[in-house]
């Protein structure tokens, strides 16, 4: 038997590509936002539909013309909030909706099942969704446990008399908000207020352009008979700025201005977002001395059990956290999956079992050591590396080893890089290396373990991320890990190219599910609807 399969948010093919190697399902459409993920996409499988836009997928069109989808995959990406008293910029992750727009394609074509993959978070009550306008008037929605949140939007130490009343006419004065490229420099700065090194560096970088600009700022206000408290924050920062680029004798009052005006600015913001996305605003209250929104919100689980599981959709779902080193991954990668079956199938889902376990678990060493002595490229180009066979591999190197070796790129190597990677053993990071070497960072100190790890070739490694973002360190060379051991890592087989940018790639490699996990899991599912057509 052979499942029509549509993957939502593939990515590179992660999920896909461990689907494709049961050799029972034809992937028939797929979508990924990603312009150089697609690319990738495109060149492993082939496909002909592959939409840009989840969000503008016509599932009645999908069905009437490629026929019934009976397995939909994909991992709609969920970042979620920890409090609505965090210090982010943004309030709503846009990619929060994406979750939804998942759920209406299930509740659309209808499958037999679905796998839904994500971060292990997912459980957790960090990702919830606000309740929206129309929300209210969903019986099932607000049925779920609606938890009251406050949002800050001003802190105390910006909060002025009659904010609130100020910032509830916020949509009118959006013509007070800073064009994106302005605050972009001043939020660099402000950035950097706790490393004046650095600070000095930008303010020199993009001086030109950042005295124009507050040139025009000081005149605009000039014009204006009574200032509103944004203008006249602005007007201070901008005086102090362009005092410090002449003296440089006010360092600490410049940053006290840019954090009043940056502030300000966040605060609109945050209250344009909540109100483009239909947020359900109940008040502006005062707490403890800062100004809130206080909204209300839910679990996107919650959410995801009370339309999945109740009619007129009638899913059975169950949740498992799976570790990709279970299943032949030479890494550690937690992986949430929430597996839907129809009801009527009268089948309840069994995770894959364990294939691999403490004591034989694959290495570093399995994946990667193959191609030690295969000196990398630095830069992106269509060609590849001819690889001789090797008659006598096993495991890893016999499942994933090619005769052409693409994507064998890695980061050019700077001088302060490589005294960090000769200073490092194998198993060590950034916070083992001399302080005289941790001054590129404005606060070391915060920086994770990940940074500037040195991997082990007898261990699995951790989780596989952006690894030239973290900048791993191969386990014997001088050197950061190419993009194909990272793939390697992540059991990508050497057939599998990668395309796009090296940055790109990268971080199409770091995103992907492993598709050794992807096949078990799909091995698990394939193997019940098998069975209920028994």
């Amino acid at each position: 038997m052979i499942y029509n399969v549509i993957d939502l948010f593939a990515g590179a093919g992660g999920l896909s590509l461990g689907f494709k190697q049961t050799g029972q399902v034809k992937i028939i459409a797929a979508a990924e936002n990603n312009v150089n993920a697609r690319k990738t996409y495109k060149r492993n499988f082939k496909l002909a539909r592959l939409y840009s836009d989840v969000r503008t997928i016509d599932y009645t069109e999908l069905q009437d013309t490629v026929g019934p989808v009976d397995i939909v995959i994909g991992g709609p990406p969920c970042q979620g909030f920890s409090n609505a008293n965090r210090q982010h910029t943004t309030v709503i992750s846009m990619n929060n909706r994406l979750v939804k727009e998942y759920v209406r394609a299930i509740c659309e074509l209808k499958p037999k099942a679905f796998v839904m993959e994500n971060v292990a978070m997912l459980r957790s009550q960090v990702h919830r969704f606000f309740l929206e306008e129309q929300d209210l008037d969903n019986e099932r929605i607000m049925a779920l446990p609606l938890s009251e949140d406050k949002i800050e939007l001003l802190p105390k130490s910006v909060n002025f008399n009659n904010s609130i009343t100020f910032l509830e006419n916020a949509r009118t004065e959006i013509g007070f908000a800073w064009a994106e490229s302005f605050y972009k420099i001043i939020n660099i700065l402000y950035r950097y207020r706790i490393n004046v090194s650095k600070f000095d560096a930008t303010l020199e970088k993009y001086q030109k352009k950042l005295v124009a600009q507050l040139d025009e700022i000081l005149k605009i206000t000039a014009e204006v008979e009574i200032p509103n408290v944004l203008q006249e924050n602005d007007a201070k920062m901008a005086r102090e700025i362009l005092q410090y680029i002449e003296q440089k004798d006010n360092f600490d009052d410049t940053v006290s201005a840019i954090s009043n005006s940056i502030l300000l600015q966040r605060a609109i913001i945050k209250i344009k977002e909540l109100t483009d996305n239909n947020i359900h605003i109940f008040e502006y209250a005062e707490d403890n001395g800062s100004l809130v929104a206080v909204v209300k919100s839910y679990p996107v689980l919650d959410y995801i059990r009370a339309i999945l599981e109740n009619e007129p959709y009638n899913y059975i779902l169950s949740e498992n956290t799976l570790n990709a080193i279970h299943y032949g991954a030479p890494q550690r990668r937690e992986r949430f999956i929430i597996v839907g079956l129809k009801k009527e199938m009268n089948a309840k889902y069994i995770a894959p079992e364990i294939r691999f376990a403490e004591g034989n678990y694959r290495t570093v060493h399995d994946a990667i050591a193959d191609i030690q002595d295969v000196a990398p490229v630095t830069e992106v180009t269509g060609d590849y590396i001819e690889l001789e066979a090797h008659p006598n591999a096993e495991g890893l190197e016999k499942e994933l080893r090619g005769r052409a070796l693409y994507n064998h790129i890695t980061t050019a190597t700077r001088a302060t890089a490589m005294e960090r990677f000769k200073a490092l053993k194998a198993g060590e990071n950034f916070h083992n290396l001399n302080p005289e070497l941790k001054t590129t960072y404005s606060n070391a100190e915060r920086t994770q373990n990940t940074i500037y790890m040195r991997l082990k070739y007898n261990e699995p490694c951790g989780t596989v991320v952006n690894v030239r973002k973290s900048m791993w360190i191969h386990p014997e060379l001088d050197r950061a890990i190419s993009i194909r051991e990272a793939a390697r890592l992540q059991t990508f087989p050497d057939s599998f190219i990668f395309e796009g940018t090296k940055d790109s790639q990268y971080q199409q490699v770091g995103n992907a599910v492993p598709p050794y996990l992807a096949k078990a899991i799909a091995d698990s599912v394939i193997n019940i609807l098998n069975k209920s057509i028994e």
